[in-house]
């Protein structure tokens, strides 16, 4: 039964996602002509429509990767191609979410439901910074301040619920401060060139999401390690170049939710190896 309700939540935030991804930018683009935001494109009110035509979209246009597969991944109106990006991110939602579930690191109980419960919230709002910042290389203050809204409710819980209060509160302020600090660091001594300042921020709230310094430290590690492992292969085949601009923030997005399930067991196990 949890299953099923994961798997409906999941396809219908991963539509919700990839709305909001969509009307963000049609937003941004709007005002960057001068032109009034229209009612059309609001997050909350808005209609659901073809993001090619426009044309307002039926009940059985939007049942997640059902509808994409049935019309063959084209508008009913329009005809032309609906990216497979849509059905990805819904399929992608599906399985980070049973993922959560499954490898959840503390029994979900108590306070721990509510805890799942908004890291589920949490992990809508990062991928659907994943999806922008690799669509359009910008991590949008609209998404990003809401997603640091519900990491700051986490966070009180989780400190609320420990043993030790004040340990855990002095934890999750110098894992912001590592999350966001060495990336601040890196903004202002290469001028913005190395990395952009949504990535500082982002740093800031993955870094309380994990909650404690040496998971902030292991989620620059990861990002850094994850995004060596994706650029090289690129470099070699000379899909990018040197100069290449690729986007950061899907990398520590990933690292974050590895630690946020992993972390623990990451950490001992490096500690069991190197450290007895």
């Amino acid at each position: 039964m949890v299953y099923v309700i994961l798997i409906i939540v999941g396809l219908s935030l991963g539509s919700f996602i990839n709305a909001l991804v969509w009307r963000i930018h049609e937003q941004y683009l709007l005002k960057r002509t001068g032109s009034k935001t229209t009612a059309e494109f609001s997050v909350l009110t808005g209609h659901s429509m073809c993001p090619n035509c426009k044309h307002a979209l039926a009940p059985l246009d939007l049942l997640p990767v059902l509808s994409w597969a049935l019309l063959k991944g084209r508008c009913r109106y329009c005809k032309k191609p609906i990216s497979v990006q849509y059905p990805l991110v819904e399929l992608i939602s599906v399985l980070l979410f049973i993922a959560s579930y499954i490898w959840w690191p503390f029994m979900l109980s108590g306070t721990q439901v509510i805890i799942f419960a908004l890291w589920l919230l949490i992990l809508t709002g990062m991928i659907a910074l994943a999806v922008y910042d690799i669509k359009w290389m910008l991590l949008p203050n609209r998404v990003l301040y809401p997603v640091a809204y519900l990491t700051l409710i986490m966070a009180v819980v989780t400190i609320l619920s420990s043993q030790t209060v004040v340990r855990s509160v002095l934890d999750a302020i110098v894992a912001i401060f590592i999350g966001g600090g060495i990336f601040y660091v890196i903004y202002q001594v290469s001028r913005g060139k190395w990395i952009g300042g949504g990535d500082v921020r982002l740093g800031a709230v993955l870094g309380l999401v994990v909650g404690t310094p040496g998971k902030s430290l292991l989620l620059l590690f990861l990002a850094a390690l994850i995004g060596t492992i994706v650029s090289l292969p690129l470099l070699f085949t000379k899909t990018l170049k040197k100069n290449s601009v690729i986007p950061f923030g899907p990398f520590l997005i990933l690292a974050a939710f590895i630690v946020v399930l992993f972390g623990s067991v990451i950490i001992n196990w490096y500690q069991n190896i190197f450290l007895v």
